[in-house]
Protein backbone atom coordinates (compact mmCIF):
# COMPACT_ATOMS: atom_id res chain seq x y z
CA UNK A 1 0.00 0.00 0.00
CA UNK A 2 2.54 2.62 0.87
CA UNK A 3 5.94 2.81 2.48
CA UNK A 4 6.26 3.76 6.00
CA UNK A 5 9.03 5.51 7.50
CA UNK A 6 9.10 5.12 11.13
CA UNK A 7 10.33 8.90 12.40
CA UNK A 8 11.10 8.31 15.91
CA UNK A 9 13.27 5.07 14.79
CA UNK A 10 16.24 7.46 13.54
CA UNK A 11 19.77 7.72 15.44
CA UNK A 12 18.62 4.58 17.54
CA UNK A 13 22.01 1.90 17.18
CA UNK A 14 20.45 -1.24 15.64
CA UNK A 15 16.70 -2.64 14.92
CA UNK A 16 17.72 -4.85 17.65
CA UNK A 17 17.87 -3.24 19.60
CA UNK A 18 14.22 -1.50 18.06
CA UNK A 19 12.49 -4.35 18.84
CA UNK A 20 12.76 -4.19 22.57
CA UNK A 21 11.51 -0.67 22.91
CA UNK A 22 7.86 -0.12 23.12
CA UNK A 23 6.50 2.38 20.21
CA UNK A 24 5.17 4.62 22.90
CA UNK A 25 8.61 4.93 24.44
CA UNK A 26 9.71 6.31 21.15
CA UNK A 27 7.42 8.91 20.81
CA UNK A 28 7.69 9.75 24.38
CA UNK A 29 11.20 10.84 23.34
CA UNK A 30 9.98 13.61 21.26
CA UNK A 31 7.71 15.58 23.70
CA UNK A 32 7.96 18.49 21.13
CA UNK A 33 7.01 17.29 18.16
CA UNK A 34 3.67 15.47 16.65
CA UNK A 35 2.46 13.71 13.43
CA UNK A 36 -1.71 13.87 12.63
CA UNK A 37 -2.91 12.82 10.09
CA UNK A 38 -5.91 13.88 7.73
CA UNK A 39 -7.86 12.05 4.86
CA UNK A 40 -7.89 15.09 2.74
CA UNK A 41 -5.16 17.27 1.46
CA UNK A 42 -6.35 20.95 1.21
CA UNK A 43 -6.22 22.86 -2.33
CA UNK A 44 -4.58 25.46 -0.87
CA UNK A 45 -4.45 26.78 3.10
CA UNK A 46 -6.37 30.39 3.01
CA UNK A 47 -9.75 29.62 4.44
CA UNK A 48 -11.19 33.02 3.18
CA UNK A 49 -10.74 31.99 -0.44
CA UNK A 50 -11.97 28.25 -0.61
CA UNK A 51 -14.41 26.33 0.82
CA UNK A 52 -12.75 22.89 1.76
CA UNK A 53 -13.02 22.25 5.57
CA UNK A 54 -9.49 20.42 5.08
CA UNK A 55 -7.78 24.39 4.94
CA UNK A 56 -9.03 25.17 8.64
CA UNK A 57 -7.73 21.83 9.73
CA UNK A 58 -3.82 22.66 9.11
CA UNK A 59 -4.36 26.87 9.23
CA UNK A 60 -7.65 27.83 11.70
CA UNK A 61 -6.10 29.14 15.33
CA UNK A 62 -2.63 27.52 14.12
CA UNK A 63 -1.46 29.80 11.47
CA UNK A 64 -4.74 32.27 11.31
CA UNK A 65 -6.28 33.87 13.95
CA UNK A 66 -10.08 35.23 14.58
CA UNK A 67 -11.34 37.43 17.39
CA UNK A 68 -13.10 34.83 19.55
CA UNK A 69 -12.36 31.66 19.80
CA UNK A 70 -14.45 28.03 19.40
CA UNK A 71 -14.17 25.97 21.94
CA UNK A 72 -14.23 21.96 22.06
CA UNK A 73 -18.08 22.41 23.41
CA UNK A 74 -19.14 24.94 20.93
CA UNK A 75 -18.67 27.82 23.52
CA UNK A 76 -16.93 31.04 22.48
CA UNK A 77 -14.50 32.48 24.49
CA UNK A 78 -11.82 35.81 23.71
CA UNK A 79 -8.49 35.41 21.45
CA UNK A 80 -7.53 38.43 19.31
CA UNK A 81 -10.10 40.48 20.80
CA UNK A 82 -9.92 40.67 24.94
CA UNK A 83 -13.47 41.07 25.16
CA UNK A 84 -16.64 42.91 23.76
CA UNK A 85 -20.00 44.41 24.59
CA UNK A 86 -23.16 43.98 22.61
CA UNK A 87 -25.79 46.82 22.52
CA UNK A 88 -29.68 46.86 23.63
CA UNK A 89 -30.78 46.01 20.05
CA UNK A 90 -27.89 43.29 19.77
CA UNK A 91 -26.79 45.10 16.36
CA UNK A 92 -23.82 46.37 17.36
CA UNK A 93 -20.61 44.97 18.70
CA UNK A 94 -17.79 46.67 19.87
CA UNK A 95 -14.70 44.69 20.04
CA UNK A 96 -11.69 45.64 22.76
CA UNK A 97 -8.46 44.18 21.15
CA UNK A 98 -5.81 42.59 22.44
CA UNK A 99 -2.37 45.31 22.58
CA UNK A 100 0.86 44.11 21.59
CA UNK A 101 0.00 41.40 18.71
CA UNK A 102 2.45 41.45 15.65
CA UNK A 103 1.78 39.17 12.21
CA UNK A 104 4.67 36.81 11.64
CA UNK A 105 6.23 39.01 9.05
CA UNK A 106 6.35 42.15 11.32
CA UNK A 107 3.45 43.97 10.86
CA UNK A 108 1.17 45.19 13.76
CA UNK A 109 -2.18 43.69 14.92
CA UNK A 110 -4.75 46.06 15.71
CA UNK A 111 -8.09 47.96 14.44
CA UNK A 112 -7.01 48.81 11.26
CA UNK A 113 -6.37 45.27 10.03
CA UNK A 114 -9.44 44.21 11.33
CA UNK A 115 -11.40 46.63 9.16
CA UNK A 116 -9.90 45.56 6.21
CA UNK A 117 -10.23 42.22 6.61
CA UNK A 118 -13.92 42.23 7.19
CA UNK A 119 -13.89 44.51 4.18
CA UNK A 120 -12.21 42.41 2.05
CA UNK A 121 -14.40 38.98 2.85
CA UNK A 122 -17.42 41.56 1.86
CA UNK A 123 -16.05 42.87 -1.67
CA UNK A 124 -17.39 41.78 -4.91
CA UNK A 125 -14.37 39.88 -5.27
CA UNK A 126 -14.35 37.98 -2.33
CA UNK A 127 -14.85 34.32 -2.78
CA UNK A 128 -15.36 33.65 1.10
CA UNK A 129 -17.75 30.94 1.37
CA UNK A 130 -19.20 32.66 4.24
CA UNK A 131 -19.35 36.21 2.41
CA UNK A 132 -23.11 37.07 3.38
CA UNK A 133 -21.80 37.31 7.26
CA UNK A 134 -19.56 40.21 5.73
CA UNK A 135 -21.51 41.82 3.92
CA UNK A 136 -24.22 42.13 6.43
CA UNK A 137 -22.25 43.90 8.21
CA UNK A 138 -23.04 48.08 7.54
CA UNK A 139 -20.40 49.39 9.41
CA UNK A 140 -16.88 48.28 10.65
CA UNK A 141 -15.07 51.16 12.19
CA UNK A 142 -11.66 51.66 13.67
CA UNK A 143 -12.23 53.27 16.78
CA UNK A 144 -8.98 53.56 17.53
CA UNK A 145 -5.70 51.19 17.33
CA UNK A 146 -7.61 49.01 19.82
CA UNK A 147 -11.41 49.02 19.14
CA UNK A 148 -13.36 48.26 16.41
CA UNK A 149 -16.68 48.74 16.39
CA UNK A 150 -19.29 46.64 13.72
CA UNK A 151 -23.06 47.30 13.12
CA UNK A 152 -24.62 44.68 11.81
CA UNK A 153 -27.90 45.05 9.10
CA UNK A 154 -29.52 42.59 11.19
CA UNK A 155 -29.30 40.85 14.80
CA UNK A 156 -27.71 38.02 14.33
CA UNK A 157 -27.71 35.48 17.03
CA UNK A 158 -24.71 32.85 16.38
CA UNK A 159 -22.56 36.01 15.24
CA UNK A 160 -19.47 35.65 17.71
CA UNK A 161 -19.42 31.94 17.02
CA UNK A 162 -19.06 33.47 13.07
CA UNK A 163 -16.37 35.67 14.15
CA UNK A 164 -14.12 32.43 15.57
CA UNK A 165 -15.02 30.54 12.16
CA UNK A 166 -12.36 30.19 9.58
CA UNK A 167 -13.65 32.28 6.97
CA UNK A 168 -13.59 35.17 9.71
CA UNK A 169 -9.50 35.02 10.06
CA UNK A 170 -7.54 38.32 10.09
CA UNK A 171 -5.24 38.87 7.36
CA UNK A 172 -2.32 41.09 6.81
CA UNK A 173 -2.92 43.53 3.80
CA UNK A 174 0.30 43.24 2.22
CA UNK A 175 0.18 39.39 2.61
CA UNK A 176 -3.55 38.47 1.87
CA UNK A 177 -3.22 37.52 -1.55
CA UNK A 178 -0.70 35.06 -1.29
CA UNK A 179 -2.36 33.39 1.88
CA UNK A 180 -3.08 30.25 -0.36
CA UNK A 181 0.55 29.25 -0.53
CA UNK A 182 2.18 31.59 2.08
CA UNK A 183 -0.11 31.79 5.20
CA UNK A 184 0.59 35.03 7.60
CA UNK A 185 -0.75 35.59 10.52
CA UNK A 186 -1.00 35.98 14.43
CA UNK A 187 -0.95 32.61 15.78
CA UNK A 188 1.41 30.17 16.80
CA UNK A 189 2.68 28.42 14.07
CA UNK A 190 4.24 29.03 10.81
CA UNK A 191 4.40 27.35 7.60
CA UNK A 192 7.53 25.47 7.71
CA UNK A 193 7.14 22.81 4.38
CA UNK A 194 4.64 22.11 2.12
CA UNK A 195 5.06 18.88 0.22
CA UNK A 196 2.68 18.35 -2.18
CA UNK A 197 0.26 14.96 -2.06
CA UNK A 198 2.08 14.06 1.18
CA UNK A 199 2.47 16.85 4.30
CA UNK A 200 2.42 19.72 5.83
CA UNK A 201 4.66 21.15 8.45
CA UNK A 202 3.90 24.02 10.47
CA UNK A 203 6.95 24.97 12.85
CA UNK A 204 6.42 27.36 16.38
CA UNK A 205 6.88 30.86 15.67
CA UNK A 206 9.19 31.95 19.02
CA UNK A 207 7.44 36.20 17.95
CA UNK A 208 4.06 34.66 18.90
CA UNK A 209 2.83 36.33 22.03
CA UNK A 210 2.38 33.67 24.20
CA UNK A 211 5.26 31.08 22.70
CA UNK A 212 6.51 29.48 26.01
CA UNK A 213 2.70 28.48 26.48
CA UNK A 214 3.00 26.35 23.44
CA UNK A 215 4.39 22.80 24.40
CA UNK A 216 5.11 21.85 20.49
CA UNK A 217 8.40 22.84 18.17
CA UNK A 218 6.85 21.38 15.09
CA UNK A 219 3.76 19.43 13.68
CA UNK A 220 3.27 17.83 10.74
CA UNK A 221 0.39 16.92 8.79
CA UNK A 222 0.46 13.79 6.74
CA UNK A 223 -2.11 13.02 3.99
CA UNK A 224 -3.46 9.73 3.66
CA UNK A 225 -7.10 9.10 2.37
CA UNK A 226 -6.86 4.92 2.34
CA UNK A 227 -8.38 3.32 5.24
CA UNK A 228 -6.12 0.67 5.24
CA UNK A 229 -3.13 3.05 5.02
CA UNK A 230 -4.81 4.98 7.52
CA UNK A 231 -4.47 2.17 10.50
CA UNK A 232 -1.52 0.72 9.29
CA UNK A 233 0.01 4.16 9.40
CA UNK A 234 -1.29 4.75 13.34
CA UNK A 235 -0.21 1.43 14.67
CA UNK A 236 3.38 1.65 13.18
CA UNK A 237 3.77 5.02 15.19
CA UNK A 238 4.26 6.79 11.84
CA UNK A 239 1.38 8.96 12.86
CA UNK A 240 0.28 10.13 16.76
CA UNK A 241 -3.43 11.30 16.35
CA UNK A 242 -6.06 10.89 13.27
CA UNK A 243 -8.80 12.96 13.76
CA UNK A 244 -11.78 11.39 12.22
CA UNK A 245 -9.76 8.89 10.73
CA UNK A 246 -11.75 6.01 8.77
CA UNK A 247 -10.84 3.09 11.17
CA UNK A 248 -14.27 2.07 12.60
CA UNK A 249 -13.98 -1.25 11.66
CA UNK A 250 -10.31 -1.49 13.66
CA UNK A 251 -11.44 -0.05 16.64
CA UNK A 252 -11.74 -3.83 18.17
CA UNK A 253 -7.91 -3.74 17.57
CA UNK A 254 -7.07 -0.28 18.73
CA UNK A 255 -9.06 -0.43 22.10
CA UNK A 256 -7.09 -3.71 23.26
CA UNK A 257 -3.76 -2.08 21.94
CA UNK A 258 -2.34 -0.28 25.32
CA UNK A 259 -0.38 2.26 23.21
CA UNK A 260 -4.00 3.82 22.02
CA UNK A 261 -6.46 6.52 22.91
CA UNK A 262 -9.82 6.15 21.64
CA UNK A 263 -11.74 9.36 21.55
CA UNK A 264 -15.73 8.91 20.23
CA UNK A 265 -16.26 12.89 18.63
CA UNK A 266 -20.30 14.38 18.56
CA UNK A 267 -20.85 16.79 15.67
CA UNK A 268 -22.43 19.26 13.86
CA UNK A 269 -22.10 17.63 10.52
CA UNK A 270 -24.79 16.92 8.30
CA UNK A 271 -24.03 13.82 5.30
CA UNK A 272 -26.44 14.25 2.81
CA UNK A 273 -27.27 13.49 -0.75
CA UNK A 274 -27.52 16.91 -2.27
CA UNK A 275 -29.48 17.61 -5.18
CA UNK A 276 -29.21 19.88 -7.96
CA UNK A 277 -32.73 21.89 -8.05
CA UNK A 278 -31.49 23.52 -11.35
CA UNK A 279 -31.83 20.34 -13.46
CA UNK A 280 -35.02 18.45 -14.16
CA UNK A 281 -36.37 16.52 -12.70
CA UNK A 282 -35.11 17.74 -9.33
CA UNK A 283 -36.83 21.18 -9.69
CA UNK A 284 -39.72 18.87 -8.60
CA UNK A 285 -40.57 18.01 -4.84
CA UNK A 286 -42.26 14.85 -5.61
CA UNK A 287 -38.91 13.41 -7.43
CA UNK A 288 -36.99 14.48 -4.12
CA UNK A 289 -39.63 13.21 -2.11
CA UNK A 290 -39.03 9.40 -4.09
CA UNK A 291 -35.44 9.57 -3.88
CA UNK A 292 -35.50 10.09 -0.09
CA UNK A 293 -38.24 7.60 0.88
CA UNK A 294 -35.96 5.24 -1.29
CA UNK A 295 -33.33 5.58 1.39
CA UNK A 296 -32.73 3.38 4.11
CA UNK A 297 -30.46 5.95 6.46
CA UNK A 298 -29.81 3.32 8.88
CA UNK A 299 -28.28 0.97 6.49
CA UNK A 300 -26.24 4.12 4.77
CA UNK A 301 -25.36 4.87 7.99
CA UNK A 302 -23.97 1.17 8.63
CA UNK A 303 -22.46 1.36 5.23
CA UNK A 304 -20.96 4.65 5.30
CA UNK A 305 -20.04 5.55 8.33
CA UNK A 306 -19.74 1.82 9.84
CA UNK A 307 -22.66 2.59 12.47
CA UNK A 308 -21.01 6.03 13.71
CA UNK A 309 -23.91 8.14 12.67
CA UNK A 310 -27.60 9.34 13.67
CA UNK A 311 -29.91 9.95 11.40
CA UNK A 312 -31.64 13.50 10.10
CA UNK A 313 -34.45 14.52 8.47
CA UNK A 314 -33.02 18.37 7.96
CA UNK A 315 -30.17 20.13 7.89
CA UNK A 316 -29.80 20.42 11.50
CA UNK A 317 -28.52 17.43 14.07
CA UNK A 318 -29.54 16.47 17.63
CA UNK A 319 -27.58 18.23 20.14
CA UNK A 320 -28.05 21.31 18.60
CA UNK A 321 -29.89 24.71 20.48
CA UNK A 322 -33.78 24.21 18.91
CA UNK A 323 -33.26 20.59 17.14
CA UNK A 324 -36.50 18.44 16.11
CA UNK A 325 -36.47 15.43 15.04
CA UNK A 326 -37.66 15.53 11.47
CA UNK A 327 -36.69 11.93 10.73
CA UNK A 328 -40.47 11.24 10.45
CA UNK A 329 -41.66 13.41 7.55
CA UNK A 330 -39.38 11.59 4.57
CA UNK A 331 -39.08 7.83 6.29
CA UNK A 332 -38.16 4.99 4.40
CA UNK A 333 -40.78 3.72 2.17
CA UNK A 334 -39.94 2.11 -1.38
CA UNK A 335 -43.23 1.95 -2.03
CA UNK A 336 -44.05 5.41 -1.29
CA UNK A 337 -40.99 6.05 -3.73
CA UNK A 338 -42.53 4.47 -6.49
CA UNK A 339 -45.35 6.39 -5.95
CA UNK A 340 -44.46 10.03 -5.95
CA UNK A 341 -42.32 9.01 -9.36
CA UNK A 342 -45.36 8.11 -10.56
CA UNK A 343 -47.76 11.04 -9.45
CA UNK A 344 -44.53 13.27 -10.98
CA UNK A 345 -44.63 11.38 -14.61
CA UNK A 346 -41.44 10.50 -13.96
CA UNK A 347 -41.17 7.58 -17.21
CA UNK A 348 -38.83 5.05 -15.47
CA UNK A 349 -35.93 3.87 -15.60
CA UNK A 350 -34.76 7.48 -14.64
CA UNK A 351 -31.15 7.85 -15.51
CA UNK A 352 -29.38 10.26 -12.82
CA UNK A 353 -25.60 10.53 -12.51
CA UNK A 354 -24.44 10.55 -8.53
CA UNK A 355 -20.64 12.55 -8.04
CA UNK A 356 -18.92 11.32 -5.30
CA UNK A 357 -15.97 12.98 -3.77
CA UNK A 358 -12.86 11.16 -2.13
CA UNK A 359 -13.98 10.42 1.44
CA UNK A 360 -15.00 6.76 2.27
CA UNK A 361 -18.57 7.80 3.19
CA UNK A 362 -19.45 9.29 0.02
CA UNK A 363 -17.73 6.38 -1.98
CA UNK A 364 -19.20 3.63 -0.16
CA UNK A 365 -22.18 5.48 0.63
CA UNK A 366 -22.69 5.88 -3.08
CA UNK A 367 -22.60 2.29 -3.37
CA UNK A 368 -25.01 1.50 -1.42
CA UNK A 369 -27.69 4.45 -2.23
CA UNK A 370 -27.20 3.40 -6.22
CA UNK A 371 -28.64 -0.07 -4.84
CA UNK A 372 -31.49 1.32 -3.28
CA UNK A 373 -32.43 3.74 -5.97
CA UNK A 374 -32.17 1.12 -8.58
CA UNK A 375 -34.96 -0.79 -7.02
CA UNK A 376 -37.45 1.84 -7.34
CA UNK A 377 -36.13 2.60 -10.77
CA UNK A 378 -33.44 5.60 -10.63
CA UNK A 379 -30.58 3.56 -11.98
CA UNK A 380 -27.47 6.24 -10.80
CA UNK A 381 -24.60 6.42 -12.81
CA UNK A 382 -21.44 6.31 -10.05
CA UNK A 383 -19.28 9.16 -11.15
CA UNK A 384 -15.83 9.31 -8.90
CA UNK A 385 -14.01 12.75 -8.70
CA UNK A 386 -11.37 13.86 -6.77
CA UNK A 387 -11.63 16.79 -4.09
CA UNK A 388 -10.45 19.32 -6.65
CA UNK A 389 -12.88 18.56 -9.16
CA UNK A 390 -15.69 18.41 -6.83
CA UNK A 391 -15.39 21.88 -5.84
CA UNK A 392 -14.69 23.41 -9.76
CA UNK A 393 -17.50 20.53 -11.35
CA UNK A 394 -20.11 20.44 -8.49
CA UNK A 395 -19.59 23.05 -5.77
CA UNK A 396 -18.86 26.23 -8.17
CA UNK A 397 -20.03 25.27 -12.01
CA UNK A 398 -22.77 23.25 -10.49
CA UNK A 399 -22.52 20.32 -12.81
CA UNK A 400 -23.85 16.99 -11.21
CA UNK A 401 -27.28 16.09 -10.50
CA UNK A 402 -26.99 13.96 -7.52
CA UNK A 403 -24.01 14.12 -4.62
CA UNK A 404 -22.73 12.88 -1.02
CA UNK A 405 -21.15 15.45 1.12
CA UNK A 406 -21.21 16.22 4.18
CA UNK A 407 -21.53 19.73 5.33
CA UNK A 408 -19.64 20.18 8.47
CA UNK A 409 -19.85 23.97 9.43
CA UNK A 410 -22.64 24.40 12.82
CA UNK A 411 -24.42 27.39 11.66
CA UNK A 412 -24.93 27.18 7.93
CA UNK A 413 -28.61 27.59 7.18
CA UNK A 414 -28.21 30.51 5.52
CA UNK A 415 -27.22 28.66 2.15
CA UNK A 416 -30.91 27.56 1.91
CA UNK A 417 -30.96 31.46 1.79
CA UNK A 418 -28.51 31.56 -1.23
CA UNK A 419 -30.36 31.36 -4.81
CA UNK A 420 -26.46 31.18 -6.37
CA UNK A 421 -25.26 28.24 -3.96
CA UNK A 422 -24.58 25.04 -5.76
CA UNK A 423 -27.85 23.07 -5.36
CA UNK A 424 -30.04 26.33 -6.47
CA UNK A 425 -33.30 25.71 -3.90
CA UNK A 426 -35.50 29.04 -4.04
CA UNK A 427 -38.30 29.36 -1.56
CA UNK A 428 -39.66 32.85 -0.80
CA UNK A 429 -40.82 31.14 2.65
CA UNK A 430 -37.85 29.73 3.22
CA UNK A 431 -36.15 33.37 3.06
CA UNK A 432 -38.63 34.74 5.10
CA UNK A 433 -38.45 32.22 8.30
CA UNK A 434 -34.82 32.20 7.93
CA UNK A 435 -35.01 36.72 8.19
CA UNK A 436 -37.44 35.87 10.70
CA UNK A 437 -34.82 34.16 12.45
CA UNK A 438 -31.88 36.41 12.58
CA UNK A 439 -34.01 39.32 13.71
CA UNK A 440 -35.69 37.97 16.48
CA UNK A 441 -34.71 39.50 19.65
CA UNK A 442 -35.86 36.76 22.32
CA UNK A 443 -34.31 33.49 22.51
CA UNK A 444 -37.31 31.68 22.21
CA UNK A 445 -38.30 33.05 19.77
CA UNK A 446 -35.47 32.08 17.30
CA UNK A 447 -35.89 28.58 19.39
CA UNK A 448 -39.06 28.30 17.42
CA UNK A 449 -38.51 30.11 14.06
CA UNK A 450 -35.49 27.14 14.17
CA UNK A 451 -38.19 24.04 14.29
CA UNK A 452 -40.32 25.58 11.65
CA UNK A 453 -37.40 26.30 9.09
CA UNK A 454 -35.91 22.45 9.79
CA UNK A 455 -39.65 21.53 9.34
CA UNK A 456 -39.82 23.85 5.90
CA UNK A 457 -36.68 21.69 4.87
CA UNK A 458 -37.81 19.22 5.14
CA UNK A 459 -41.19 18.96 3.62
CA UNK A 460 -39.83 20.52 0.68
CA UNK A 461 -37.42 17.25 0.40
CA UNK A 462 -34.68 19.83 -0.54
CA UNK A 463 -31.91 16.93 -0.49
CA UNK A 464 -32.12 13.24 1.19
CA UNK A 465 -30.83 14.16 4.53
CA UNK A 466 -29.19 10.98 5.47
CA UNK A 467 -26.93 11.38 9.13
CA UNK A 468 -25.04 13.34 11.82
CA UNK A 469 -21.43 11.51 11.38
CA UNK A 470 -20.16 10.58 14.68
CA UNK A 471 -16.38 11.20 14.50
CA UNK A 472 -13.62 9.02 15.51
CA UNK A 473 -10.25 10.30 16.83
CA UNK A 474 -7.43 7.35 17.27
CA UNK A 475 -3.96 8.75 19.19
CA UNK A 476 -1.37 7.75 21.38
CA UNK A 477 -2.19 7.68 24.61
CA UNK A 478 0.39 10.44 25.50
CA UNK A 479 -1.00 12.95 23.61
CA UNK A 480 -2.94 15.67 25.46
CA UNK A 481 -5.38 18.37 24.54
CA UNK A 482 -7.13 16.52 21.53
CA UNK A 483 -10.92 17.84 21.27
CA UNK A 484 -13.12 15.71 22.87
CA UNK A 485 -16.14 17.30 20.31
CA UNK A 486 -15.62 19.01 17.06
CA UNK A 487 -18.56 21.73 16.49
CA UNK A 488 -15.50 22.64 14.17
CA UNK A 489 -13.37 21.12 12.27
CA UNK A 490 -9.69 22.21 13.29
CA UNK A 491 -6.52 20.96 15.13
CA UNK A 492 -5.96 23.01 17.75
CA UNK A 493 -2.24 22.55 18.41
CA UNK A 494 -1.65 25.27 20.89
CA UNK A 495 -3.24 22.52 23.52
CA UNK A 496 -1.31 19.50 22.56
CA UNK A 497 1.48 18.25 24.36
CA UNK A 498 2.56 15.19 25.59
CA UNK A 499 2.14 13.41 28.72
Amino acid sequence: LMTLNRRHFVGLASTTALSTVPLHSLAQSKKDQVVLAMTLEPPGLDPTAGAASAIAEIVHYNVLETLTKIQSDGSVQPLLAERWEVSPDLKTYTFRLRKGVKFHNGEPFNAQTVKFAFERAASEKSTNKDKRTFASMDSVAAIDEHTVVILNKQIDPDFLFLMGQATAVIVEPKSADTNATKPVGTGPFQLGQWSRGSSITLNRWDGYRDAKAIALRKATFRFISDPAAQVAALLSGDVDAFPRVAAARSLAQFKADARFQILTNGSRAKTILAMNHKRKPFDDVRVRRAIAAAIDRQAVIAAAADGFGVPIGSHYVPGALGYVDTTGVNPYNPDKARAWLKEAGVTTPLEVTLTLPPPPYARQGGEVIAAMLAKVGINAKLQNVEWAQWLSGTYTNKNYDLTIISHVEPFDLGNFAKPDYYWGYQSPKFNDLYNRYRNAARAQDRTRLLGDIQRLIAEDSVHAFLYQPQWVTVANRNVRGLWKDMPIFVNDLSGLSWA
